[in-house]
């Protein structure tokens, strides 16, 4: 029978503690779960938006807490400092949340470039640690044509990049405009019951990760970077 050299000469073993299973319990708070969601339209009749309520109905009737940021006023990019009201508006939520929703209509095969201007305003890093990581995230798109999964797809990509749990199930509704009624809410149908299969996934996720979310992202790598860092101020001190 082979056997595996248990030898680890290149691992700092004091920096790798072995997972208790007690260390991924779910914590209970004394607060619903909370969601913020985000979409990507400034129309009048908005179906990135109109699916967004969608979803935060189900949330809520689920338990959850939910806010909804909405974009129109959200300067660009760099057009603005951090104390414009609606970027100070988007991190207050931010740093209240601890799931996301995001829903971008598709845009020239892409997510729209208003839902990117609310991503390209978080800040990557607050300290150490990313202002997203750790939290739960859904995916949703709307289309004005036929069904597709490129928003979604890149939306995924960018929540992994912020380390984001991004929850396996995902959303897409293909012509949106025939899926809503003129009040705003969404018919019955197949699309409707995925979006109800996505937020229950969601809401389950949060119970199971909020207030574990900064053990489950802390990586092995990073507290060997942030060690050696310490020892290189602290050599220098001595000197």
């Amino acid at each position: 029978m082979n056997t595996i050299d248990s030898n680890l000469p290149n691992l700092d073993v004091e920096l790798l503690a072995k997972p208790a299973f007690k260390q991924i319990q779910a914590v209970e708070l004394d607060h619903p779960p909370r969601i913020l969601l985000l979409y990507g339209s400034n129309r009048e009749r908005s179906y990135s938006r109109l699916a967004v309520l969608e979803a935060g109905r189900i949330l809520q009737y689920l338990g959850a807490e939910v806010k909804i940021f909405h974009p129109k006023g959200l300067p660009l990019p760099e057009d603005a400092d951090l104390e414009h009201p609606k970027v100070k508006e988007l991190h207050e939520l931010l740093s209240w949340s601890e799931g996301m929703v995001w829903c971008s209509p598709e845009r020239h095969g892409s997510m729209s470039s208003i839902f990117k201007s609310q991503i390209d305003w978080i800040p990557l890093a607050g300290g150490a640690i990313r202002a997203t990581q750790g939290k739960t995230l859904a995916l949703m798109q709307v289309s004005g044509g036929s069904q597709s999964f490129n928003s979604v797809n890149q939306m995924r990509i960018l929540g992994r990049w912020m380390r984001m749990i991004t929850i396996p199930n995902q959303s897409s509704i293909p012509k949106a405009f025939l899926e809503f009624e003129e009040d705003g809410r969404m018919k019955p149908s197949s699309y409707y019951d995925r979006i109800v299969d996505v937020m229950e996934e969601l809401y389950k996720f949060t119970l199971l990760t909020r207030g574990q979310s900064l053990y489950f992202t802390d990586r092995y790598s990073e507290r060997k970077e942030s060690a050696e860092e310490l020892s290189k101020r602290v050599n220098q001190r001595s000197l």
